[in-house]
């Protein structure tokens, strides 16, 4: 079969029957075609037969593209590996919700024969970089495909933290938290905290509170370029946690800043053709229901 990719990784979680089953057929329309598969290690068990079986930074490398089965879970976690070694992305939606992986499991592989013979559409997304910063120093940093969460670490307090953008004073405000979004992660947790839906193209982000004390303290969406300072203001019950994508670093103390910016570089997820946002939309959030 002639194609662009010869190299295909294939990433999925085994974890109910229907997700095994895609991930056979996927493997064997592709063997079928004379591509070299790599299997990444967290969905080998799917296959009885002798598969070329790898973690995923060693798939980073070789692979020209990567098939992902599973969720929108499972296409972030692949999306943070694999963006900086520029692997493009192709989602079969084996989840529930499902905004990045688009291909229905009963097309897939018609819809991976179309794109593997170069009848596609390709979208770059651009993550997050978090950083947190302690006396000047960067002493962790993490990748956010959907958002940054700064959040109070307990159900029963809420922290106080201040907000610049690019150097510039924006607001203080005690709450449950803070949630800094990309366009594509403005359908995720942003969405739940009264934020709106980005279309994924725009040079955007989301700045959305979560459970402020003050109901005028609304949503706010910013230049992608910015530049998002967060800091703590002084608390005898300080304590808080900051995650990327549900990842959390492991210790935040209240002298401490986190520096938010869009990452260097996107990563590309393929669609098929006739690849449709508004029309996810619509079926997700079940709008123009009659």
């Amino acid at each position: 079969m002639p194609s662009q990719f010869r190299t295909i990784a294939l990433i999925g979680k085994p974890d109910a029957p229907r997700i095994a089953d895609t991930l056979v057929a996927i493997y064997e329309y592709l063997q079928s075609s004379g591509l070299e598969i790599l299997v990444e290690r967290g969905c080998a068990a799917a296959f009885s037969h002798s598969a070329r079986v790898c973690t995923m930074p060693e798939l980073a490398g070789p692979a020209d593209i990567a098939v992902v089965v599973g969720g929108d879970g499972t296409l972030l976690g692949a999306a943070r590996s694999l963006y900086a070694h520029d692997v493009p992305l192709i989602g079969v939606n084996l989840g529930r919700l499902g905004f990045l992986v688009d291909i229905s499991p009963n097309e897939a592989v018609a819809k991976l024969h179309e794109i593997l013979t170069g009848s596609f559409r390709a979208e770059e997304r651009y993550p997050l970089l978090a950083r947190l910063i302690r006396e000047e120093e960067t002493l962790l940093q993490g990748t956010a495909v959907n958002e940054v969460v700064i959040h109070s670490g307990t159900a029963t307090s809420m922290i106080e933290i201040e907000t610049a953008i690019d150097g510039v004073f924006l607001n203080s405000q005690r709450s449950d938290g803070l949630i800094v979004s990309t366009p594509t992660g403005s359908t995720a947790y942003a969405l739940s905290a009264g934020g709106p839906i980005l279309y994924p193209a725009l040079n955007a982000m989301v700045l959305a509170p979560i459970n402020p004390h003050t109901l005028s303290n609304r949503p706010i969406v910013i230049a992608g370029d910015s530049r998002v300072e967060i800091a703590f203001r002084p608390n005898k019950q300080f304590r808080a946690q900051v995650s990327c994508d549900n990842v959390p670093f492991p210790e935040v103390s209240i002298d401490d800043r986190i520096e938010i910016r869009k990452a260097e570089r996107p990563f590309r997820i393929l669609h098929p053709t006739d690849y449709d946002f508004f029309q996810i939309l619509r079926h997700k959030l079940n709008w123009s229901n009659s």
